[in-house]
């Protein structure tokens, strides 16, 4: 649109200086030059260079032998402005310079076809249109950077929001298989401890009756918790103690076994998160034993020291503790001792049975 502009000022203004001229035909030039530069100018986006070429051997040959005087300086401009918009700043500024040079030296060559005002408004349209081409272009190239930048950032945020959306999925996938896996574990084996010895020891059966009503009031009081922190409302404080080492004796009734117990170091002044997880770990493992190992009795030993818990849970079953189930048990004791920095070893002990071992760091946690 603005070639098309330019273009029909050239011709206008052309034609309106041949009819106030002296009565003279114009030359070839006056008529093939504009053409050729009005070519020249409507292909100025798609070849900025050589059109800028073209306009200026256009005009430097149309002043000083062509008749007419029109304005055809103004496609000069015009290309001008085109190529230092399009990045070729040093082409403009170098073919700006040239012609600026030319008509300096024709000038100073005996015959005036300006004064001096006009050159020097020549010499600043000339700078303008450059300059103004060039901070066109920079301006595009901000809009452009700005916006990338917004992009990018909304991109992640939204990448932000995923992974915390997942890190909370996992955490509650853990909090349910860790507790309510648990406690629904321990159901299933008093139910059987239960139907087992409900003739021949009823004593027993009423003691593994009571713990099941228990341990399903708990899992209760879990599971409404969390269904509460999913629906997003406030549900009060839950009512059932976290796990701690300090219930450790807690820890090891619900779990149904005989467990032999170490406990060694300062336990009762952990960082709040190494106590939930370590209480966790050794909740799970003793699950495990329970259900996969085939062992009445464990070993279990929590041992402050160096500025680490080391928490170890053994078995000497005939299985192993893990016997291709979901995985979910061990990934979930892994998890929570990598969170803290620290880790998490599981396998067949050589002399038979199976070890869980965790490392967790104290100092820096809190």
């Amino acid at each position: 649109m603005a070639s098309l502009a330019a273009v029909g000022v050239v011709a206008a203004g052309t034609v309106i200086t041949a009819l106030l001229s002296p009565p003279r035909p114009p030359n070839p030039l006056d008529v093939l030059l504009p053409l050729v530069a009005s070519a020249a100018t409507l292909a100025r986006r798609r070849f900025p260079v050589a059109a800028l070429i073209v306009v200026a051997l256009c005009v430097a040959v149309y002043y000083p032998w062509g008749r007419l005087d029109g304005p055809l300086l103004v496609l000069a401009f015009v290309a001008l402005y085109t190529a230092a918009d399009l990045g070729h700043l040093t082409a403009a500024i170098a073919t700006g310079g040239t012609l600026l040079l030319a008509m300096g030296l024709g000038e100073a060559g005996g015959t005036r076809h300006v004064d001096d005002s006009m050159f020097v408004a020549i010499g600043g349209w000339v700078v303008a249109a450059v300059a103004f081409g060039g901070v066109t272009r920079t301006r595009r190239a901000y809009l452009l950077e700005a916006e990338r930048r917004a992009a990018d950032a909304e991109h992640s945020k939204e990448e932000e929001a995923r992974r915390r959306a997942s890190e909370e999925r996992l955490r509650i996938a853990r909090e349910l298989h860790d507790v309510l896996g648990h406690n629904i574990s321990m159901i299933n084996v008093q139910a059987a401890a239960a139907l087992h010895g409900l003739k021949k020891r009823p004593e027993e059966a009423e003691r593994a009756l009571r713990t099941i009503k228990d341990t399903s009031k708990e899992t209760l009081r879990e599971l409404r918790t969390t269904l509460g922190v999913l629906r997003q409302v406030d549900e009060g404080v839950p009512t059932a103690p976290a796990d701690s080492l300090a219930r450790m004796d807690a820890l090891v009734a619900a779990s149904g076994l005989t467990v032999r117990t170490e406990l060694a170091g300062p336990l009762d002044a952990l960082p709040t998160e190494v106590d939930l997880a370590a209480a966790r770990i050794i909740r799970e493992a003793l699950t495990n034993v329970s259900r996969h190992s085939g062992a009445a009795e464990a070993r279990l030993s929590a041992v402050c020291r160096d500025g680490e818990l080391v928490v170890r849970v053994e078995d000497d079953g005939p299985g192993v503790t893990y016997d291709g189930g979901s995985g979910f048990g061990l990934r979930g004791m892994r998890e929570r001792a990598t969170a803290l920095g620290g880790t998490l070893e599981a396998g067949p002990r050589p002399e038979g049975g199976f070890r869980v071992e965790a490392r967790l760091p104290i100092e820096g946690v809190r």
